[in-house]
């Protein structure tokens, strides 16, 4: 199973049965609205906290996925989630709700790869049959933790990006009718001694350029064998930053098969600055968009590196650089899709 030195290969090939994928009223405007399962008016959902109404979007992506198959949720062996909150305070809540024994997982806007990958591992190794995995952000949440409340109306560089207020799950099983993953590569740590809260992409592109080579190297892989290769939330900085990265490295990708969740959300109208960033932004976009261009016969095969900027409220109080990481996960048309 293990391939080369930081690669997983499924040989058993866990198959993505279902996903959820939620959205609020931004999101609704945006480029891939046709891709959600429920796109909220407003940021509240009737909750008392943008932090409940994170969890409730959660909860809502977790049981679409599930309605989907035929499962009963009692069937699900484990939940392995996380967010950008305190402590992942609003997927906690929401494993509460599920009933469902729980993993809780951290790696910033990386949690959507992360939580993929050890699903798949564990299903791989016969340690489940069948287990959700997913990642949530909620705009106002995020501002007021790491930057500022949407409130306080701060001037934002044109190097910031635009938190996706959303949630998306996927159901892996050990078997049945699906796109599958075939393999992951673990991300370490690269931290280019960046201090700036308002330009993630800059800090997390080199991360994303290891993570990549080290999959292909592993793999001994040509970008080619991609369709596409999705990185998380780079944005437009990140994005264009890495690519240079990569060509720098031998590394040829073409612009049409090198994209960026943060740059596919939003439309072009919608001022977001350098594009989306946060915990949902990779998992709305691989579990919506990019999945269900697998599902339609457009693409075949895609790697997707979701990136995570690694600092917290208290490190860039002390001002401290941004260690960043970035996981990717390999996922092809099943069987029943060629």
């Amino acid at each position: 199973m293990m391939t080369g030195s930081r690669t997983w290969s499924f040989h058993q090939r866990p198959v993505i049965l279902s996903t959820g994928v939620v959205g609020g009223p931004y999101e609704a405007k945006g480029n891939i609205q046709q891709d959600f399962d429920i796109l909220h008016e407003d940021m509240w959902l009737k909750q008392a906290s943008f932090e409940k109404a994170q969890q409730t979007m959660m909860e809502e992506a977790c049981q679409i996925a599930v309605k989907k198959t035929r499962l009963e949720k009692e069937q699900i062996q484990y939940f392995i989630s996380g967010d950008l909150i305190n402590q992942i305070t609003p997927t906690s809540y929401t494993a509460k709700t599920l009933g469902i024994p729980y993993l809780g997982v951290f790696s910033a806007c990386a949690t959507t790869t992360e939580s993929l990958a050890l699903s798949a591992l564990i299903i791989n190794g016969g340690g489940a049959n069948y287990i959700l995995t997913g990642s949530s952000s909620h705009r106002s949440a995020t501002e007021r933790q790491y930057r500022y409340p949407t409130q306080y109306g701060g001037q934002r560089p044109p190097t910031a990006q635009w938190t996706v207020t959303g949630a998306g799950c996927a159901l892996l099983g050990k078997e049945g009718s699906g796109p599958v993953v075939t393999s992951a590569t673990i991300g370490k740590i690269v931290d280019m001694e960046m201090s700036d809260p308002f330009n993630m992409g800059g800090a997390m592109a080199p991360a994303a350029v290891d993570t990549i080579i080290a999959h292909l190297k592993d793999r001994k892989i040509d970008p080619s064998y991609y369709d596409l290769i999705i990185t998380g939330d780079l944005g437009e900085i990140g994005h264009r930053t890495s690519r240079d990265l990569l060509n720098e490295r031998g590394i040829n990708v073409t612009e049409s098969q090198y994209v960026d969740c943060g740059l596919t959300i939003y439309t072009k109208d919608q001022p977001v600055m350098a594009g989306a960033s946060g915990a949902a932004c990779a998992a709305i976009g691989t579990y919506g968009h990019y999945l269900n261009l697998m599902q339609k016969g457009v693409i075949k095969r895609m790697l997707v590196v979701a990136t995570g900027a690694l600092h917290s409220p208290l490190s860039i109080q002390q001002n401290d650089s941004i260690p960043c990481i970035a996981h990717a996960v390999s996922i092809e048309a099943g069987r029943d899709q060629l």
